[in-house]
């Protein structure tokens, strides 16, 4: 089937529900470990109880790929009733995460959110491929980056923001100020609304051929074995982008996970303070813990705030690409080298870091997030059967969760104490490893995915 251009406003249409998306993992991936810690874990716990993330992701995506590549309806297409389904989950699951009275019900609930963000977001990566040409590829997931950029740096800022308005920062021991729940119920109501409006605005192709898709479609689900012969039949472009994205996702992961803790007890000098460690009966020792909180509730709103810098950097790369990328080529293996050094460089600065010019590093991580966003994806689309598009981005989800869980399971506690056992260590780690992940671009040589290529 030829697929037309799509004009720029036709791309931003169908990508906008990713803003949602990326409300729901900014909120997240900044504040998460902020909640652990105010409800009692301690810093080394904290990578451990993320570990709900990747697990989902390495359930839920490959069998929501599997599935929406099954699925048509003439009303609702194949994509977006799993984009629908996703954001109605994702928004209850974000409203009630800050009013968890327990560690146990947070660390619950993160199993729940991220399961039900992955049911929307896989299906969007693979709704570029289905809509787009291969010519605008690049472009497509440029866009996408532009819009998830606007979303991390907007929902990293909520709780600072909020709390500028007046909304208090503080808040009684094991309880999670009411700057955050705030910031998180605005975060499920952007969730919902723009997921609504793609799916209002944006139509999908149907099946090439629907008598063969119904064929396919009334066979014995055979989901485990067409996922295995998949995963056997991987190309040999997928496995090297699955290596550049290990050693990227385990860079990231370490930084969603442990930034906080390490940036308020470095850089900022205001460590959550440990309720064990005072005599709360004593009215001075609890003035002191109150006291020692608030500064690290503060200092946290700082870190997200700083963090929220990535996604702005992240933006500005994109929509330069978006620029270039409407009219002309990119060699993406080469964009991609050089943002992942980049943004490696900025985590290996945070150790020697101020307050006041921590956000220099985050702009650097954010060409690298901007990079990771978009030239993977569309070395991938280029190089894949476009009739499994789902299922294979699905699959290659795993070279994202399998870092994910192998950090979360001792890899980010056990590397970082190599060089210390302060938390800054882990942003260390991080730094070595995207720098990795760059130079492991140069294994890419499929010239159709290093650039389009046109058809002689």
């Amino acid at each position: 089937m030829e697929k037309r251009r799509l004009s720029f406003w036709q791309i931003w249409n169908m990508s906008f529900g990713f803003l949602g998306i990326q409300f729901g993992f900014a909120l997240q991936g900044g504040f998460m470990s902020r909640i652990f810690q105010t409800l009692g874990a301690g810093k080394e716990e904290i990578p451990l109880l993320w570990i709900a993330a990747p697990l989902t992701g390495l359930l839920v995506q490959p069998i929501i790929g599997y599935m929406s590549d099954r699925t048509w309806s003439v009303k609702w297409g194949r994509r977006r009733p799993y984009f629908l389904v996703g954001a109605i989950l994702s928004s209850v699951a974000l409203f009630f995460v800050p009013h968890s009275p327990a560690l146990w019900v947070a660390a619950g609930f993160l199993w729940i959110l991220d399961a039900s963000i992955n049911i929307s977001m896989e299906p969007f990566r693979a709704l570029v491929a289905d809509k787009l040409p291969q010519s605008q590829r690049s472009y497509g997931f440029v866009v996408q980056t532009l819009i998830i950029g606007i979303g991390t740096w907007i929902a990293s800022n909520l709780p600072w923001m909020v709390s500028q308005l007046g909304v208090s920062n503080e808040a009684a021991s094991g309880v999670v100020p009411m700057s955050v729940k705030v910031a998180f119920a605005i975060g499920a109501f952007v969730f919902m609304a723009s997921i609504l409006y793609t799916v209002f605005t944006t139509d999908e192709y149907p099946p090439e051929d629907s008598e063969e898709f119904q064929r396919e479609k009334a066979k014995k689900n055979n989901f485990i074995p067409d996922i295995l012969e998949n995963i056997g039949s991987m190309s040999a472009t997928m496995k090297k982008l699955g290596v550049i994205q290990f050693f990227s996702w385990f860079a990231f992961f370490t930084m969603w996970s442990m930034a906080n803790p390490a940036l308020t007890e470095h850089i900022f000098q205001t460590p959550a303070p440990i309720e064990d460690a005072f005599n709360m009966a004593d009215k001075a020792q609890a003035e002191a813990f109150n006291i020692a909180n608030t500064k690290f509730q503060e200092s946290s709103n700082s870190v997200g705030s700083a963090m929220g810098i990535y996604g702005l950097s992240s933006m500005v790369f994109a929509l330069l690409l978006t620029f270039y990328t409407s009219k002309r080529n990119i060699n993406r293996k080469y964009v991609h080298l050089v943002s992942l050094i980049l943004g490696g460089i900025g985590f290996l600065l945070m150790s020697s870091a101020s307050p006041e010019n921590l956000k220099y590093c985050f702009v650097l991580i954010g060409f690298a997030w901007g990079s990771i966003l978009s030239m993977p994806y569309a070395m991938l689309s280029s190089s894949v059967d476009p009739k499994k598009m789902g299922v294979i981005m699905g699959i290659f989800n795993m070279f994202i969760v399998i870092p994910q869980i192998i950090a979360a399971l001792g890899g980010i506690n056990y590397v970082s104490s190599l060089f210390g056992e302060e938390a800054i260590h882990a942003m260390t780690v991080a730094g070595i490893s995207l720098v990795i992940a760059g130079f492991c671009n140069l294994l890419i040589t499929n010239k159709n995915a290093i650039s389009y290529q046109e058809d002689i």
